[in-house]
C-alpha cells in the first residue's frame, strides 16, 4: 500500500511538473495576438528643461527624484531600445496604443500620476509624463511599466526612488 503510494505521487507530481512546463512554453511570448511587442530597455525621465533626473538601462540605474513637500514635479518619460536610444513614437504603430503605468510608491509621501498627452513644446506632444506631488517628508519608489495589450512589455527593473524633503 505505501509502495503504491508513492508511485501515485510521483505520477502526479510529474503530470502537474509536465503541465505547468507545457503552459509557461505556451505563453512565454505569446500573448493571445499576432501584435508586434515594443523592446525597450530602459527609460529616461526629463524635467521640463530636458534635464534628465533619472534612468535605467539594462539594469543600471542614475539620479533620483528629489522634491518638496507640496511641489509638483512633471517629468517626460522616454523609452529606450536595445542601443541606448530613444525609442521613436510611431503614431500608426504599437506604442499609440502603449500607455506607462506606476505602482508601489507610498501615497502618504508621494504621489505619482501617469499623465497622458503631456504638452513639452507647443505643437509637440509627449505621450509618456508623470506628474510626482510631495505630500510629506521622507522616501518611497516606485515601478514603471509600459503596457500594451493588457500586459507589460516593459518593466522596470529597479523601483525608482523618490525624496520629500
Amino acid at each position: 500500500m505505501l509502495f503504491q503510494t508513492k508511485i501515485n505521487m510521483r505520477f502526479i507530481v510529474m503530470a502537474a511538473a509536465l503541465f505547468s512546463s507545457l503552459f509557461i512554453v505556451s505563453c512565454e511570448d505569446d500573448h493571445g495576438h499576432d501584435e508586434a511587442h515594443i523592446d525597450a530597455e530602459g527609460f529616461i525621465l526629463e524635467n521640463s528643461d530636458g534635464v534628465e533626473v533619472y534612468r535605467e538601462f539594462k539594469g543600471a540605474q542614475t539620479g533620483s527624484i528629489n522634491l518638496s513637500v507640496n511641489d509638483t514635479l512633471e517629468l517626460a518619460v522616454h523609452f529606450l531600445g536595445d542601443d541606448g536610444k530613444e525609442l521613436g513614437h510611431d503614431h500608426e504603430g504599437e506604442e499609440e496604443e502603449a500607455e506607462v503605468a506606476v505602482s508601489g510608491f507610498n501615497s502618504s509621501i508621494a504621489i505619482v500620476e501617469v499623465e497622458e498627452h503631456h504638452e513639452e513644446d507647443p505643437g509637440h506632444e509627449e505621450e509618456n509624463a508623470l506628474e510626482i506631488i510631495g505630500v510629506s517628508a521622507g522616501s518611497t519608489s516606485f515601478k514603471l511599466e509600459l503596457m500594451h495589450e493588457g500586459h507589460a512589455d516593459y518593466t522596470s527593473t529597479n523601483n525608482v526612488p523618490i525624496v520629500v524633503k
